[in-house]
């Protein structure tokens, strides 16, 4: 069994069953209602399975402040990112005399979950920004949709009638507790866990695998929630990662899940909050690579590692692994990083995923040093429009 509790120490459940979900569809029904953008409602599967443990709702304006100041809850748990739900000035008064509010993916749905008003609040844009994303830049995509969002914060507890429907990798949307689950019937004691929101490269593939030499398995746990409109579609990446595991992977060793967060692109603070979130999934470590969840030349390449650095040793309750950029050198005829090669800059061959989409956008073919020919295939067929 693995022996990692839960952040906080127990793993949250809010999902209703049975006659209780019954009775709360009904309640739901009598309530006014609000609609959760696309960011939110994943926000709400994530509190729902118990991915953002110990939170039982949407944060309230204490825990609010306490993150962005802190990096911390109130209790003195790690937390990184405020989680919160946002409703403009208008919402907040037609919600000022409310208790309760039924949460609704859009107009006329069905009711998602049940949140129990503790308090309404109004957030500060600019703080969290430069806490969160350390810019207040309005082309950083996690600013812009800040200000978008609503300036008042609703918080208290969420009780949840149905999860967000899917219908797209269901195989592979596995909950913490059934990851877990699935880490115990494989006698995993030890896991790793890898995040991503792009296709699988040699670079990718090859930190994988070197931490896979020192734990029982590897969880490769891609984000399936909102991103960027330029990152590589969900249904692309699982094609790859599927291409990957049936002809790179060890299958006693190594499995998929879906992660259905959103990006927040928040760099440093996403990568402690990734690990956090990856802890309650049952993974023992987490690697960070360079520029974890990072946009643009907003952060420095290992700015995400150092942030780590934060915490006393053990506070996080999850050890972090972290790797240099990696690389393909001619000289040494394979895979290697700064650490294990003595080449000079010309012998190596950078992998990004952005000189990967480059090549694809220019019709070209990568290398064997880039990606595994079945997943250039699949990339190249994707930028072509086929299926």
């Amino acid at each position: 069994m693995t022996t990692l509790d839960p952040h906080g120490g127990t793993l949250v459940q809010l999902l209703a069953e049975g006659s209780q979900a019954d009775a709360l569809r009904d309640d739901a029904r009598n309530l006014p209602n609000l609609v959760v953008s696309e960011r939110e409602l994943s926000d709400l599967e994530m509190l729902a399975v118990g991915a953002l443990s110990p939170l039982t709702g949407f944060q309230g304006e204490a825990d609010y402040h306490s993150v962005l100041e802190t990096m911390h809850l109130q209790n003195g748990l790690p937390w990184s990112i405020p989680v919160t739900l946002s409703v403009d000035e208008d919402g907040a008064h037609r919600l000022g005399g409310a208790d309760a509010v039924a949460l609704v993916a859009s107009e006329g749905s069905e009711p998602l979950a049940v949140l129990r008003i503790s308090e309404i609040f109004k957030r500060d844009r600019s703080k969290e920004a430069s806490s969160v994303f350390q810019t207040e830049d309005l082309e950083h995509p996690g600013v812009k949709a800040l200000h978008e969002a609503g300036d008042r914060c609703v918080a208290g507890s969420l009780e949840v009638i149905a999860l967000p429907a899917h219908d797209d990798f269901t195989q592979y949307r596995l909950t913490p507790a059934e990851t877990r689950a699935e880490f115990d019937g494989r006698g995993w004691r030890t896991v790793v866990g890898f995040q991503t929101r792009n296709p699988i490269h040699r670079a990718h593939e090859y930190i994988q695998k070197c931490a896979l030499e020192i734990v029982d398995g590897l969880l490769v746990h891609p984000l399936v929630g909102a991103t960027k409109a330029d990152d590589v579609p969900p249904d692309v990446r699982m094609r790859c990662y599927e291409a990957l595991f049936e002809g790179y992977y060890p299958k006693d060793r190594a499995m998929v899940s879906v992660f259905p967060a959103a990006m927040r692109y928040a760099g440093p603070k996403e990568a402690i909050w990734h690990a956090i979130c990856r802890k309650n999934y049952g993974c023992t470590h987490f690697i960070v690579g360079r520029d974890h969840a990072g946009v643009g030349d907003y952060y420095g390449t290992y700015d995400a590692q150092k942030i780590f650095e934060r915490f006393e040793p053990g506070e996080l309750g999850i050890t972090p692994l972290m790797f240099e950029h990696s690389f393909w050198c001619n000289r040494c005829e394979g895979m290697a990083s700064p650490k294990t090669c003595p080449h000079d800059e010309s012998e190596r061959v950078s992998l990004s995923g952005t000189k990967v989409r480059d090549m694809l956008r220019a019709g070209e073919k990568p290398p064997q040093e880039f990606s595994r020919p079945e997943v250039a295939e699949i990339l190249i067929a994707a930028m072509r429009g086929e299926s």
